[in-house]
């Protein structure tokens, strides 16, 4: 029943599914993102059996051993073929052939079930004829043990053994207890299994319309993100084209406008120059007066008659050999001044370049408005062709009607749910009576058990190796009528259990080979899947089930693996051949109009200039202002002169030596006063004119270095702006071109990615079918197979064993018996020491028969 209501629940929801239209999508990747919310569902699509389950792989073994025949898929195929009836024209050849292959592959399982028949037919009959035979005191049952030297041996050869067999015998039975145990409570938790299955289905019916509204309703998102960058195409198509023209025509700008700056600059060089220069020469001038008035004071105070006296005449003389170094060292006089190319520069800047870079600067930065400007009406009639598509894909959805289309299954499921629970209530009441039944076998087992470890209990520790056997103890002779009871119970009851172990192993290990086992390596879907199998007239079964189309390639093992995979009905069925989702969601046809929309957008970028003709004519007149003609080098070498041919602080010493040399008077005071007169020059005078040429070499090295190259400089700029004027000139439209069909591609892939999406969902992810293959494995692999099959055939193969281990231990438990029971009568020697022969009573002398009585 449980694999039918899986497979019913799988062609509904198949059905089902032709049924719907999907709409109609691509999926996004990356602006926006789309994911279909996963369905989160209970019941777990594996099963761990727990411990047990090295039990069940020793049941498994045992089976392979004993059935090694592969899965006899033809055999199948032809029983199918003929409908599971072979007894009609049964001695047709080809009937033969098939029940001797049929014989041949449960040849191991048929061997076991007859020696099992045989065993039960056999051991009542041999219980019957042991007991007969013992009443007439043979085969064990006179109470006369005879004396032999190896007595010993054998009694303890016979209690390990029986012990051996009993530990064997014991582990069959808590493998039976086991098995029961787990199989009550497997049954038990059937219920709980079936409604988590059942709430998966349902969750599948009631999610699969919630996934298509999610799918579809995520156009939403789509068309909000296109009008927001319809809205925002200012900057991202019309900041696009100035991107492009970006690298050709900021440099040029950024050149010319660095220009404008060094015109200043140079104009400010310039004023600084000359100023300086001016400044230096009126100090120099004053130099070189004061030099002049220094030198006439020294040559009045040399003509001092104190050196016409012979010791002053040869210092006054050096005094005046040295007057000549009292000069100016520089001639700043002869340098020309800058004043007509400052004139120049002042032209120059009487056109304001900076605000020309800035007009030419502004019409390029204003092309991404013009673009706002010029599609407007583009932008607006875009948003309508998205808003319509929106309608039409939610009148998709209206027109499937999904969930009236699915509702139509609900009422077979709850039917069957009902059915189930109907019907658990009486499988759980019979469960009970065979748990029950179980038990009682298992513990009549048990029992037998107990009777024989009590006789090797009270046997083994009541034994008295000096009593003879008329006068063993209690303890002993209990033991030995604990066996006994064990052997006599053995006899009644062994064959009821043979019974219930052979059918139980022969329908178990035939479950588990032919469905259990196949069904887990999908042999048993490839024996479904065999062409003309269940239908003659169909190819293949399912398709003509599904779509009334035999030819169509769907197999059973490939639904089935699919829905394992958790993949959408619509892949798993193939309904593209009923309902093909590529046709309805063409992307052209719903992007057409957008597409011709940016086809025709006509944007029109023109009246660029970057630099009009005053702004060229400025840079030219600057390049002709001459300031790059000056001769530097003769200022910078004229200026870095010293301003004094001599040291004027070191002059002042040795002017002061010598005065010093001289006797008191009036010329010693004059040059002392002369010496301080020079050092008061080059302080006032010398190092202020120090510090202004130093400044002024400086500001004409950077006027040097500002003007150097200016001609090339100029002709650089004005060719690179001539070329990006002429690139803007040419390269305009294809630029406009190239973003216009970038910004396109763009607005037209967010829908296409969409419509991409709404194709994989509808296809791969929408309805995943795990619940089916759930379900199925629940029904078979789960409920039959786990918690039925492989817990009965660990019952009789624990039973099994313990019932046939119930042979040799009977025989033990007699040979061992004699031993512990007390004895009617015992041989009894005249002689000891004399060897024992016959009895007297039989014609021999030397000892005779002593009888006792016995009592319990």
């Amino acid at each position: 029943m449980a694999p039918t209501l899986g497979f019913l629940l799988l062609l509904g929801l198949c059905r089902n599914t032709v049924s719907e239209e999907p709409p109609s999508s691509t999926r996004g990747s990356d602006v926006p993102e789309f994911e279909l919310p996963a369905t989160n569902y209970e019941t777990k699509d594996s099963y761990e059996p727990g411990p047990i389950d090295v039990l069940f792989q020793i049941v498994q073994t045992f089976l392979h051993v004993l059935q090694p025949n592969a899965f006899p898929e033809d055999i199948l195929r032809k029983i199918i073929q003929k409908k599971f009836d072979l007894s009609t024209d049964y001695e047709k050849p080809e009937n033969v052939v098939l029940t001797l292959k049929v014989i041949r592959y449960e040849i191991g399982i048929i061997i076991c079930a007859v020696l099992g028949l045989l065993f039960i037919i056999l051991m009542p009959l041999v219980g019957f004829c042991f007991a007969l035979c013992r009443c007439c005191n043979k085969c064990g049952g006179e109470m006369h043990q005879r004396q032999k030297k190896n007595g010993t041996f054998l009694r303890k050869y016979f209690a390990v053994s029986l012990l051996v067999i009993c530990i064997f015998i014991s582990v069959g039975i808590i493998y039976g207890f086991v098995a029961n145990h787990h199989l009550r409570t497997q049954i038990e938790n059937t219920r709980k299994l079936a409604d988590s299955n059942f709430r998966d289905l349902r969750t599948l019916l009631n999610e699969t319309p919630s996934q298509i509204n999610y799918v579809l309703g995520q156009y939403t998102t789509t068309k909000e993100k296109a009008f927001s960058d319809l809205d925002n195409i200012k900057s991202l198509l019309g900041g696009g084209i100035h991107e492009q023209l970006r690298p050709k025509v900021t440099p040029v700008l950024d050149d010319i406008k660095a220009m404008a700056e060094a015109i200043k600059e140079t104009k400010d060089a310039l004023l600084n120059v000359n100023n300086t220069l001016r400044d230096l020469k009126r100090s120099t001038a004053q130099l070189n007066s004061s030099l002049s008035d220094i030198k006439t004071n020294l040559e009045q105070s040399l003509n001092d008659p104190q050196c016409s006296v012979a010791p002053v005449t040869a210092t006054c003389n050096d005094i005046r050999m040295t007057l000549n170094q009292l000069d100016d060292n520089t001639n700043v006089d002869e340098l020309p001044s800058l004043d007509k190319q400052l004139d120049n520069v002042n032209d120059v800047l009487r056109t304001d370049l900076s605000s020309l870079v800035q007009k030419g600067n502004k019409s390029f930065n204003d092309i991404p408005e013009m673009v706002q400007n010029q599609t407007t009406d583009m932008v607006s009639d875009i948003k309508s062709t998205l808003n319509s598509i929106g309608s039409a894909i939610k009148n998709i959805n209206e027109q499937i009607a999904i969930q009236d289309k699915l509702s139509i299954f609900l009422d077979p499921i709850n039917y069957i749910e009902t059915y189930i629970h109907q019907k658990l209530p009486t499988l759980e009441e019979y469960d009970s009576y065979r748990w029950l039944a179980s038990l009682v076998v298992c513990c009549l087992l048990t029992l037998i058990m107990i009777f024989y470890y009590l006789g090797l209990l009270c046997g083994i520790f009541g034994y008295d190796r000096h009593a003879t056997p008329t006068r063993r103890g209690c303890i002993s002779n209990t033991g030995g009528i604990f066996l006994m009871a064990g052997v006599g119970i053995s006899f009644l009851f062994c064959w009821i259990l043979m019974t219930i172990v052979v059918f139980t192993f022969v329908v178990g290990g035939n479950v588990e080979k032919l469905v259990c086992e196949p069904y887990q390596n999908k042999k048993l879907f490839q024996i479904l899947d065999t062409p003309y199998l269940l239908n003659e007239n169909w190819k293949h079964y399912l398709s003509g089930m599904v779509f009334n189309k035999p030819d169509i390639n769907l197999t059973f093992e490939q639904v089935y693996s699919d829905c394992k995979e958790n993949k959408g009905i619509y892949a798993t069925l193939k309904l593209e051949n009923r309902y093909n989702i590529s046709e309805h969601l063409n992307i052209q046809e719903h992007t057409g109009n957008i597409n011709s929309s940016f086809e025709n957008m006509n944007v029109k970028i023109d009246n660029i200039v970057l630099l009009d003709a005053a702004g060229r004519k400025n840079l030219m007149d600057f390049s002709s202002s001459g300031v790059d003609q000056v001769d530097y080098d003769a200022y910078l070498a004229e200026i870095a002169k010293p301003p004094t041919k001599v040291n004027l602080l070191s002059f002042a010493e040795e002017l002061e030596r010598k005065a010093n040399q001289l006797p008191p008077g009036s010329l010693k005071r004059s040059l002392t006063s002369n010496a301080q007169t020079i050092r008061t020059v080059h302080h006032e005078q010398v190092m202020p004119l120090g510090q202004l040429m130093r400044s002024l070499y400086r500001s004409i090295q950077n006027l040097q270095n500002e003007s150097s190259g200016l001609g090339v400089k100029v002709v650089n700029i004005i060719s690179s702006l001539d070329s990006a004027q002429d690139f803007i000139t040419n390269h305009i439209s294809s630029i406009i071109v190239q973003e216009s069909t970038k910004y396109g591609n763009m607005i037209l892939g967010y829908f296409e990615r969409y419509l991409q999406w709404v194709k994989i969902s509808i296809t791969e992810q929408v309805a995943a079918c795990k619940p089916m293959a759930t379900a199925l494995d629940s029904a078979v692999d789960v409920f039959l197979c786990s918690s039925i099959i492989k817990p009965m055939n660990l019952f009789w193969f624990g039973i099994g064993k313990a019932t046939i281990f119930l042979l040799p231990a009977i025989i033990f438990a007699v040979k061992l018996a004699k031993y512990y029971r007390r004895m009617d009568s015992e041989d009894v020697y005249d002689d000891v020491e004399t060897v024992p022969m016959k009895n007297v009573q039989k014609g021999h002398l030397g000892f005779h028969r002593h009888q006792t009585t016995q009592s319990l």
